[in-house]
């Protein structure tokens, strides 16, 4: 960037900011941000507290950007995981690990999964920071329906298992994966009520229930809203 000493300097001043990145995609997809990022001022992360998490961010990391509301959206889906001191966890598209990190106080053991490298690494780093090693809370770099599939045939069997997928739901093969290691509850999360009900209808059909759903407003004055929906296995 031409200038770029004078940007920041003007930036910082005018702002107050503490980080200053620069990132440029050059491709024509629908990914916002190119695949490097420089940071040109500070220490090119963010730190933020949520659902009692501490968490350092870098912009390639999702995160929910209504605090107050997500923490919310959290305690509900942690309300419905109605977890014992003794359970197994799974967290599918975890991201940075902050549902699950937010539920470990109330079981044993915790395996979280996402796709994102950099929010894989943020998780770790997280559980590091806590005091966690890896037999008490493990992250993937792995797709969640690969990962899941690949569990379910090691024959694992998650007490309780936590999915917050992107908007176009899980896929049939996630949900497959899921009902074969018969978890005792199921918690979706999802920002998009319509594909969060296909999938709930496909998981009513193959031996869960719903029970109960809760709506969360985390954009306000939009058509946009989250969604939990606890789910057990049928008798």
């Amino acid at each position: 960037l031409p200038n770029e000493a004078e940007i920041c300097a003007t930036l910082q001043k005018e702002f107050a900011l503490t980080t200053i990145l620069v990132n440029r995609n050059s491709e024509r997809t629908n990914v916002i941000l190119g695949r490097k990022t420089r940071t040109v001022l500070g220490p090119g992360v963010i730190e933020d507290t949520l659902a009692g998490v501490p968490l350092r961010m870098g912009v390639h990391e999702f995160y929910q950007v209504n605090t107050p509301a997500a923490e919310t959206l959290y305690a509900k889906a942690r309300e419905y995981a109605g977890l014992k001191e003794t359970d197994f966890l799974l967290d599918l598209y975890c991201g940075m690990g902050t549902i699950g990190l937010s539920m470990l106080p109330d079981c044993r053991r915790l395996v979280g999964v996402e796709v994102v490298p950099q929010a894989v690494d943020g998780a770790k780093q997280t559980a590091a920071r806590l005091g966690l090693d890896a037999d008490r809370a493990d992250f993937r770099c792995q797709d969640a329906g690969a990962a899941a599939a690949q569990l379910a045939a090691e024959g694992a069997r998650p007490d309780v298992i936590v999915v917050d997928p992107p908007r176009k739901g899980c896929d049939e093969a996630t949900l497959s994966a899921v009902v074969r290691m018969a978890p005792r509850r199921v918690v979706y999360v999802s920002c998009n009520p319509s594909t969060a009900a296909r999938d709930a209808a496909w998981l009513e059909q193959n031996g869960y229930h719903a029970e109960k759903v809760q709506p969360v407003d985390l954009f306000p004055r939009t058509k946009h809203c989250e969604c939990v929906i606890a789910m057990s296995k049928s008798k």
